[in-house]
Order: structure tokens, then sequence, then C-alpha cells
């Protein structure tokens, strides 16, 4: 019997445009597996999206990014209506997004975060809480959104010409140079396995949302000429992370490596599945088609009931 599966795409984040791609994306290769298919672009309308969830489908999968659709807010409505959906579930959705949290839980487990202070814009914009370079991120954002970097010599307002839309408190980090990595882990508890490493560099100075998104905004290099030592203790330590948040599904976890330590920055629990993403990437390099990847993820979609 063929499996009815809504795709829901789109959102009010600051990833919107991202997210719809990915559902585009994800759309068209369910199809093509054979599943009915009905694509949903969310928005701020929580009786319209109930209405169009009935009667339920089988599976939805969740292709939002970011605040409200990444974070368990849209987890615990399909909770309630008893849906199996892809990617995490509430608990482990709301603390990958919480940066702060994620990384008290994860430095429990022993894996290297950086330093940081979280505190109000004010008070940054007053003094510098560490010495530069300091990085700034939101404290509940995905994609990099927000995120950027304090040199030594800047002389550019801290937040430039955003106002800084994510909220009055805001996370300060100790800029950790060298290698970025990432590393996607497939399955649920014991079972979660890394699929690669991928190292990632770009001519923007980091791996920031254009990076991500922009066609040539970066270089991705699929395990080959990454150090078997180095490459085996990033998937280690994103199977932790997966295990320790509870993630099931499909995560991606992205490191940096200092030539001495191996610094866990964050989880993505929806990670990106456009014609630029890392995950895709990862999958082709075990052999997993794009089609097969979606398929996998309807096929073991769960939601806690």
């Amino acid at each position: 019997m063929t499996k009815n599966v809504v795709v829901l795409m789109g959102g009010w984040s600051a990833e919107r445009e991202v997210s719809l791609v990915s559902g585009a994306e994800c759309t068209n290769a369910l199809k093509n597996a054979g599943y009915a298919v009905t694509p949903i672009d969310v928005q701020r309308d929580m009786g319209a999206l109930l209405t169009r969830l009935l009667p339920r489908p089988d599976v939805v999968f969740n292709a939002l990014h970011g605040r409200y659709g990444e974070d368990g807010c849209v987890q615990g409505l399909l909770d309630m209506l008893g849906v199996a959906y892809t990617h995490s579930g509430l608990l482990a959705s709301a603390m990958a997004m919480d940066k702060p949290l994620a990384k008290r839980l994860f430095a429990a487990e022993g894996l290297t975060v950086a330093e940081e202070v979280i505190l109000d814009r004010q008070s940054l914009m007053d003094s510098d809480p560490m010495p530069r370079p300091f990085v700034i991120k939101p404290l509940n954002e995905g994609s990099s959104v927000g995120v950027h970097i304090v040199m030594d010599r800047d002389n550019e307002p801290l937040f430039g010409s955003t106002g800084w839309p994510y909220g009055e408190k805001v996370m300060v980090e100790k800029f950790i140079p060298g290698r970025e990595l990432t590393v996607a882990v497939m399955g649920k508890g014991d079972d979660a396995k890394a699929m690669a490493v991928t190292e990632i560099s770009t001519h923007r100075g980091f791996y920031d949302y254009d990076a991500k998104y922009e066609d040539g905004g970066s270089v991705h290099v699929v395990s080959e000429g990454i150090d078997n030592i180095l490459a085996d203790e990033a998937m280690r330590s994103a199977e932790v992370a997966h295990r320790t948040l509870g993630c099931r599904g499909i995560s991606r976890s992205d490191f940096r490596f200092d030539g001495k330590d191996l610094y866990i920055l964050e989880t993505n629990t929806q990670p990106g599945m456009t014609p630029t993403s890392l995950v895709p990437e990862q999958a082709a390099e075990i052999g997993m088609s794009f089609e097969n990847l979606v398929s996998w993820m309807v096929e073991n979609a769960e939601c806690d009931e």
C-alpha cells in the first residue's frame, strides 16, 4: 500500500527560503520513490496547518529549518496528533537548538567545547567579554544565521545593520581557528552510526549562511584526504552527540580542529537537504542515493505518543 507523506516546508524562521528548497527536493525524490506526497508551505496559522493534516497522513517529512520547525514546536504538535515524522523528537530537537544547553551536555560526556559567555546585547556593546577574536551567536538559530566573528581590529558595529533580531541574549564564544569538519549520523540509540566526514573550506573566512547555500560558497572534501585518526575521532564524537541528545533519523554535528583538539560546535537535528547540502553528499559517499536517503527517513519515522 502506498504511503501518504506530507512534506512540511517554508515556515517563518530566518531559514524559510532554504527550507523551501529542501522541501521541494525531498518532495520530488519521494514522488520518484513511489510515495503519495503532499507538500505544505507552513504559514503562521496553526489552525490552517491542522486542517491540512486531516485526515492524518501516514508520515510527515519535516523539511522545516530553524525556530518553530526544528526546536520541538512542530514536533510537539505532531506528537499530539499521533503522526509519525522524520528527524528527532520534541526533547532532542529542543535541546539541540538551545546551543548553551547542548554544549553543557556535550561537555558532560567528555566532548571538547569552546569557552563561552551568555550576556545581553547592551553589555556586549559596552565591553568585550573575552579577548578577541570571538564569535557572536544567537542562542537558538540554525544554519549560522546571525553568526559573526569579531576580529582584533574590527571597527564595524557588533550587530551590523540587522539590529540583532534574535532575542535579547547573545552567546559569545571563543573563536577556534583551524579546520572545519562535519559528520552526519544516521539511526537511533546504539544503532546510530556516522556516515562520513566532510572537511569544509570557504573563501568567506568561515562557514556562514551564504557559504552554506550559495553555489560555489564552499568546497567540500568528503573523507578523502582527512587523517584517519582525526576522521575516527570526529565520527565517534558525532555519534556521542547524537546519542547524548537522544536524536533519531539524521543529525549532523559540526566541529573545529585547531591542530590539537577537536571542538564540537553544535548538532543540527534537521540538516539541509538542498543541492549544496552536506548530508546528501555523505549519503552518496556510502552508496546511498538521495531518493534512497529520503525513503529511509520516511520508513524510520516515529512520533512520541
